[in-house]
């Protein structure tokens, strides 16, 4: 994999994905989804954005491929699109509190704690673990 810094093309795409995690709202239902699969009412109830804030930022998560949806019956059920995903939300809850610690940023990229939260695989945590 290229470093950003050496392909345009990388740095573009890169930058377009950050910007659909880069507003409020999306990341309080990122945040919530981190927990794992949950319906449109639930993550409403949690998060209280409520409609039709909630559909449109659900939207463009789905546009943006963060999250992935499931239908049974009448419900549709909401969850991250996947373990790169994952990562970013529990990498960024812990690197954007006030006062940022090292320990837990390496924790919440640990293989056994995205595991618990629905996977992980250790190869991609341990990727992402050297550039500390």
């Amino acid at each position: 994999m290229s470093a950003l810094f050496e392909s345009r093309e990388l740095a573009d795409r890169a930058s377009e994905k950050l910007k659909a995690y880069a507003q409020p709202q999306r990341l309080m239902i990122l945040s919530f989804l981190a927990g794992g699969e949950s319906t449109v009412s639930e993550i409403d109830n949690a998060t209280g954005i409520g409609q039709p804030a909630l559909s449109q930022q659900l939207a463009a998560l789905r546009r943006a491929e963060i999250v992935k949806t499931r239908r049974d019956g009448k419900q549709i059920w909401y969850e991250l699109a996947d373990d790169t995903a994952r990562l970013c939300v529990n990498t960024m809850e812990v690197i954007l509190k006030d006062n940022p610690d090292k320990q837990q940023l390496l924790e919440a990229a640990a293989p056994e704690t995205l595991h618990k939260k629905g996977g992980c695989p250790t190869a991609g945590t341990a990727g992402f673990a050297k550039i500390l």
